[in-house]
């Protein structure tokens, strides 16, 4: 049967829950994977939404005024995608033919590939903390009644990204936001940890400050009601509705059972699924469009104003220089906004945040959430900038990753990196995260080492698309560069060389410093050393490698305050090798040991990261 509706009345909303049960099916088995029995637990909840609550244009997604719907229980593909075919934007063919096929969009787990999907989902605990920033942006800064819809797995609530979603969802009162748990008893390899304790969830979820209904996820009366009981608020919390469903609803063979987990129907037992849910159909429903409502209109970006000014010599930290510099920008670009995780005075967030309160957004000790917020905010067309300790986004290297995939446009900046920091101790001191971030698929990562780069690189990141990190140092430094110097991304600074260069010496940060009271060491012994600032670890400034060992026969000594694997000396391995240096004497001075407590010099010394082991080091590479 085909028909097209606009609000669809509850029995149409019925017909379309049988026929998104059906195309799960069918899509899954056709693929030979997938989830259908996860999907099917959740035909009920998502046909009454998109019949008839959520408010969204399927011709232009583009909508600001658009409705959010992001499937944090990101396997259950099967089920967004019949969602997809039930409104008429893909057909049955794509659906039978394109689910989880090479080079097709309808891939295993959704992502933006689609243009009505925000983020990419499939690593569970990712999608309501996604949700949070797009509800963020929708309460504070677009000023627009849209909602965000998540649909969440009963087993990702045991993860505890969920919680701190909800913690800052109520905290910010985002009553824009509307959780739906399918609780349907069932993980991957076993019973959910609390199963259909319906009560405790709610338990859970009203300690956190939302709002909760319970309602029978397979009765489509009670859970319209419950959608509307959700958008029409009259407080300031968000709703969790608890849905209790059954995992593979509709056919008998394997509804509530255990082991259907991920496993697509054989094609015999798909046909008689097929023929007991009621066979296949080609309905098309959509449900109301979303208000004439636009955005707040803000500004359009102004010309850049003018980055904070400094002299040469005087000594300024460059996590310093990262809040001063965002804090002018944020003055000339109403788009810009900025995240912290509680260290806002260390960041130097701080200042931004004084300048402009209404777009800085104070996320606690909570960086799972400060990254899945970044991403939110950017799914609404802001500038995010996040910051925290550089050590802490090891705890959110998930969310950076699939940030990536989301093809999210987020800023990082990590403060007190490496040894450097001195007495707090090897808790506190990142010495992963250069690796971290340069392998995330097309990332930048950034490493100043005086104040007017690191201004000009903070505001070069206001461009950049994908996920990009700024790594700041605790210590104030002298000022190298004059002010207006251009720092372009993927290029270097030479900061001496000669005729004469016998050695090649490069760092960044703390370790460029080093590397050139080094080069005054043998210069007083008659070594020329070619200094090079690598401010753009990721992407790599190859050519100025590769001309400063062509210079130096090969002799190259790298500097990093970061462990050996998968930074500065591994960027710079990589591209010399890429490029085919022919001669090349390496030496490769980085953290190996751990540190304890103790002074900047102590530390620095002990790692033999230092001035005096770099030269020994170029030394040993001259004689």
């Amino acid at each position: 049967m085909t028909s097209t509706a606009t609000i669809a009345d509850l029995s149409t909303a019925r017909e379309v829950a049988r026929q998104l049960r059906v195309d799960s099916v069918r899509s899954s088995t056709s693929a030979g994977s997938g989830h259908p029995t996860s999907s099917m637990s959740a035909a009920d909840l998502l046909a009454v939404l998109v019949t008839r609550h959520l408010r969204y244009d399927w011709d232009n997604p583009g909508n600001d005024a658009n409705d959010h719907l992001i499937f944090s229980k990101g396997h259950a593909s099967p089920l967004l995608y019949a969602v997809y075919k039930a409104v008429g934007v893909i057909s049955d063919e794509e659906l039978m033919t394109g689910y989880r096929r090479f080079g097709q969009r309808l891939q295993g787990h959704p992502t933006p590939v689609l243009p009505w999907v925000d983020v990419a989902t499939g690593s569970l605990g990712q999608g309501l903390p996604d949700g949070v920033g797009v509800a963020l942006a929708g309460r504070y800064l677009d000023e627009v009644p849209y909602r965000v819809w998540v649909l969440c797995g009963d087993s990702e609530m045991a993860e505890g990204s969920m919680w701190e979603a909800l913690d800052k969802a109520a905290y910010y009162r985002l009553s824009n936001l509307v959780a739906i748990v399918d609780v349907n008893r069932l993980g991957q390899s076993g019973p959910t940890e609390l199963q259909w304790d319906l009560d405790a969830y709610a338990r859970r979820a009203e300690s956190f400050g939302a709002r909760v209904l319970i309602v029978d996820g397979h009765d489509v009366d009670a859970i319209d009601e419950a959608y509307t009981s959700a958008t029409n608020r009259t407080d300031d919390r968000p709703t969790v509705i608890l849905a209790r469903t059954l995992k593979g609803r509709g056919f008998s063979e394997v509804e509530n059972l255990e082991g259907w987990h991920g496993k697509p129907l054989p094609a015999e037992m798909a046909q008689r699924a097929i023929r007991e849910l009621g066979g296949e159909s080609d309905l098309v429903v959509r449900g109301p469009q979303p208000p004439d409502e636009q955005p707040a209109t803000r500004p359009a970006p102004r010309e850049m104003p003018d980055l904070p000014r400094w002299e040469v010599g005087e000594k300024v930290a460059t996590r310093r220089a990262y809040g001063d510099a965002l804090t002018a920008l944020g003055g000339g670009h109403p788009r810009i906004v900025a995240l912290d995780g509680e260290v806002g005075n260390s960041t130097y967030s701080e200042e931004f945040a004084k300048a402009f309160g209404d777009r800085f957004f104070e996320m606690y000790i909570a960086e799972q959430q400060m990254i899945a917020a970044a991403v939110g905010l950017s799914v609404r067309h802001y500038v995010p900038f996040a910051s925290t300790f550089a050590a802490f986004l090891s705890r959110a290297y998930d969310f950076i990753r699939m940030a990536s995939i989301s093809r999210a446009n987020i800023r990082l900046v990590g403060s007190h990196a490496g040894v450097e920091i001195g007495a707090d101790g090897p808790s506190q001191m990142a010495l992963e995260d250069l690796a971290m971030l340069r392998a995330v698929q097309g990332s930048t990562v950034l490493y100043p080492s005086d104040a007017v780069s690191t201004a000009a690189l903070v505001r070069a990141m206001v461009g950049l698309d994908g996920v990009s990190y700024l790594r700041t140092t605790r210590g104030a430094y002298p000022v190298l560069y004059d002010q207006g110097e251009d720092f372009p991304i993927g290029g270097s600074k030479v900061l001496r060389s000669s005729p004469d260069d016998a050695v090649t010496l490069v760092g960044a940060g703390v370790t460029l410093h080093q590397c050139l009271a080094a080069a005054d060491q043998l210069a007083a012994d008659g070594i020329r050393a070619r200094v090079i600032d690598l401010y753009s670890v990721k992407p790599i400034d190859t050519a100025t490698l590769r001309d400063a060992v062509a210079a130096t026969d090969g002799r190259i000594v790298v500097v990093e305050d970061h462990h050996p694997e998968g930074g500065l000396g591994s960027a710079v391995a990589d591209a010399l090798l890429a490029a085919g240096a022919p001669t090349l004497r390496f030496t490769h001075l980085a953290v190996r040991e751990l540190p304890g407590s103790g002074s900047t010099a102590e530390q620095l010394g002990a790692e033999g990261i230092d001035a005096d082991t770099i030269a020994g080091a170029a030394r040993a590479l001259t004689s």
